[in-house]
């Protein structure tokens, strides 16, 4: 598997979700299969295959959690640059188009919060951003058509 990089509050908050999987999902899922199969006949309980179905479905979700935190490395922001734009800097652009200025802060995709401007580096306006340097201009193709943004500062 690949190691996937990420933040410390990254790594928490996969840690938190997990943990709730496990201490509040789990054992609710588990309370709705006994209750299930109070009501009898599992062969046509819709009820009992349900809640089956359900537990198979966070199962998976927990072993997906487990792989994605063994695989996880943590960045430390002390070695990120911001000669150019990078995961986990913060980038002030201003849209050519209209002249709006935004910044955003390239993150993992377990981070992702564009109301925080916080947008994962797979996205089209990250890709595009990726490398770039102060004073350069981006062309970016997003589903609304091609996109110049003017790149005006890089911090952390």
């Amino acid at each position: 598997m690949a190691v996937t990089y990420m933040t410390e509050e990254g790594l928490n908050k996969l840690k938190e979700e997990l943990q709730f999987l496990e201490t509040v999902e789990r054992p609710r899922i588990i309370a709705s299969i006994a209750e299930a199969r109070e009501k009898g006949d599992l062969s046509e309980n819709a009820e009992y295959e349900a809640a089956k179905e359900a537990q198979g479905t966070l199962e998976t979700k927990i072993a997906q959690l487990k792989m994605r935190l063994s695989d996880a490395r943590v960045l430390d922001a002390s070695d990120i640059k911001t000669d150019e734009v990078q995961l986990l800097t913060k980038v002030r652009v201003r849209m050519k188009s209209t002249g709006t200025e935004k910044t955003y802060q390239l993150v993992t995709e377990g981070e992702a919060n564009i109301m925080e401007g916080k947008i994962a580096v797979t996205t089209p306006i990250a890709k595009g951003l990726m490398g770039k340097k102060v004073g350069d201009v981006a062309q970016i193709q997003v589903p609304a058509g091609l996109m110049e943004f003017e790149i005006l500062e890089i911090s952390l």
